[in-house]
């Protein structure tokens, strides 16, 4: 294995520029065979190289596609080389060498050194007498050994930019990795080189990987994998991964039961990396999984890097998970941390508290105060995010007036630098807290505005226009000195019910049915109406008609209304998780009814659940109804 072990790192040493601590002699010696003399004047006796160590591939980043576009360059002129008689032996000189963006797969390799240097082809390197013997040796090696040999003469090709079809030396490395691979015996670590580095030259689809990948399965189901081999694996998945193979579904369960095994060992870049290959790869059915490593997240949380951090609550939205031992974990451990950290790593928080519906009273307070003070140092997405998500759960942080001043400055110094759509989000969350953007909804409502919310290629979509009524209710309803302009009529919504429930939850049927039957106790009949459509566009879970004098219409008489009674059935959903907050939409839905002239009666679940019988349910209503009657005849 020594005999070739060098020679990735004395290739990578060719092409490394001189420097005083590395002298160009230097760097040559490392490749140089023995007895080859250097005169004074740079010009070399070019005898075969002795080979120095293996460089691992896996550690050199290779980039795909700057080897296709290597590949894709046209050969440059071709360079004789000197004329030499019989009895010299073959001289080339070194000179500048060319932009690596312009090397195409057998352009002549130059280094850079004294000029009047001559060139050494790359080709005549790759595909002398160095590299088949090269190949040859391999063969007397062990498995694993030959197998990280192979994968390492593959990656200086990649490197190099050689392509699998023209190359005649890579078809030949190719044929003896799928030989090796035939025998079996290579353990996982080789396995995942030789993958990464076929991936690279040939694509997923080739027939190395799909080797590599079927001698993964049998490896990993036979033995299982270490932490640092699945996190390997689970990359070199995400890569490949074609959700129709049948192998490769087989290796995802065998790898996700040797994971889950183990979920305890692997430290907090392993459990990111994990996560992530999880979200890529779309696994939202490894539910246990997910569950183990998120509770593992929890544990290691003071570990993780901001990015890695990022990476794991991203991956956990990806995969529709929401872990409370991880928001608990969150919210004690990073609200002192949130004054140095990633402003990226901030949003990325807020935006996962928000899709969990957690109203963290701690880390929103932090993160008002980290906005007050470092606002100017963050993108406007990443604003925008911190806006909507304390809107849409209805926390007003104590620094609500500095914060929304800063906000302020912000949108009047960079408000052409928001895009449209975030803009109107930050708008809209801010009327769910009862702040009113005066300033900027005449520029909402501009035809400039509304055109260029059309020129990012999509039309006006329901959610917009929801948002632009809403926003125009809020100044028609709410703010009595706005008189700037106004949505035009033709783009109002003229029902907020949506398939993502934005503007409004729907009522539950579970709590409609358990109140029902004491409500009509309680009037003397059905004498009410479920699910009423209001000319701005709000349903109503149960009305109620009176008349001047206060008393209950039936149905037949309900042309004579004289006041409406607007009972909310409050389930579940329409609460921020394990509070009795009201969500910011559900707020300002109630703001706008009772501005609108109606009467609200609140019947939250957590209050009505906890009656037993029926009288006690009919008496909770009569206390809840009556009150608000009796105001009419007063």
């Amino acid at each position: 294995m020594k005999s070739f072990a060098r020679f990735s790192s004395s290739v990578r040493a060719a092409r490394r520029p001189p420097s005083p601590r590395f002298p160009p002699n230097r760097a040559l010696d490392l490749c140089a065979p023995s007895g080859v003399d250097f005169t004074a004047g740079g010009t070399v006796v070019a005898r075969r190289p002795r080979v120095t160590a293996v460089r691992t591939f896996h550690h050199a980043p290779v980039a795909a596609a700057a080897v296709q576009r290597a590949s894709a360059a046209p050969l440059p002129a071709p360079v004789a080389p000197p004329v030499t008689t019989e009895a010299e032996p073959n001289v080339y000189r070194f000179g500048a060498r060319p932009t690596a963006a312009h090397l195409s797969p057998y352009a002549p390799y130059i280094r850079p050194q004294s000029s009047g240097a001559a060139l050494v082809h790359l080709q005549t390197l790759m595909e002398g007498d160095v590299m088949p013997e090269l190949c040859s040796g391999l063969a007397h090696f062990p498995g694993d050994e030959r197998a990280d040999g192979l994968a390492t003469l593959l990656g200086a090709c990649a490197e190099w930019g050689l392509e699998a079809r023209s190359s005649p030396l890579v078809v030949r490395l190719i044929n003896g990795c799928l030989e090796l691979l035939s025998g079996g015996g290579v353990r996982v670590s080789p396995l995942c080189h030789l993958g990464e580095v076929a991936r690279v030259l040939e694509g997923r689809q080739s027939a190395l990987v799909t080797q590599v990948l079927a001698s993964l399965c049998g490896a990993v189901r036979e033995d299982g994998a270490s932490p640092s081999e699945a996190v390997r694996i689970y990359s070199l998945l995400a890569q490949c991964h074609d959700p129709a193979s049948r192998r490769h579904k087989v290796l995802l369960s065998a790898l996700h039961r040797s994971t889950r095994r183990q979920v305890h060992r692997l430290n907090a870049s392993q459990v990111s990396d994990v996560l992530q290959s999880l979200s890529q790869l779309q696994q939202r059915q490894a539910v246990s999984l997910v569950l183990r490593l998120s509770r593992r997240a929890s544990q290691v949380l003071k570990a993780f890097s901001d990015a890695e951090l990022t990476q794991v609550l991203s991956a956990l939205m990806t995969l529709g998970h929401h872990s409370e031992e991880l928001l608990s974990a969150v919210e004690e451990h990073l609200p002192g941390r949130l004054g140095k950290c990633d402003p990226e790593l901030i949003s990325t928080v807020v935006e996962y508290c928000l899709r969990a519906g957690r109203r963290s009273e701690p880390l929103f307070e932090a993160v008002a105060e980290n906005f007050v003070d470092n606002a100017e140092t963050h993108t406007s997405l990443q604003i925008a995010k911190q806006i909507v998500s304390m809107g849409r759960l209805n926390y007003l942080p104590q620094c609500s007036g500095e914060m929304f001043k800063k906000l302020e400055s912000i949108l009047s110094a960079r408000f052409a630098q928001f895009r449209p759509r975030s803009l109107l989000e930050v708008l809209h969350a801010c009327i769910h807290l009862e702040r009113f953007p005066l300033n900027h909804m005449a520029k909402v409502f501009s035809p400039h505005f509304l055109q260029r919310l059309r020129a990012q290629g999509e039309p006006l979509d329901n959610k917009a226009l929801g948002q632009l009524t809403q926003l125009h209710l809020s100044s028609s309803l709410e703010c009595s000195c706005y008189w700037g302009p106004r949505l035009p009529f033709f783009l109002h919504v003229k029902n907020f019910s949506s398939v993502d429930h934005a503007f409004e939850t729907p009522m539950e049927s579970r709590l409609y049915n358990q109140v029902k039957g004491p409500l009509a106790e309680m009037l003397g009949g059905r004498f009410y109406n479920t699910r009423v459509f209001t000319r701005s566009g709000y349903t109503i879970d149960v009305e109620i008609c009176l008349d001047e004098d206060g008393y209950v219409l039936p149905p037949s008489q309900w042309d004579h209304t004289y006041k409406r009674m607007a009972l909310c059935l409050d389930g579940e959903k329409r609460f921020c998780s394990k509070t009795q907050h009201l969500l910011g939409k559900e707020a300002t839905k109630r703001r706008h009814l009772r501005r609108m002239g109606y009467e609200l009666v609140q019947i939250p679940f957590f209050e009505f659940e906890k009656l037993r019988t029926l009288e006690e349910q009919v008496q909770y209503l009569h206390d809840k109804i009556f009150p608000t009657i009796l105001k009419f005849n007063h």
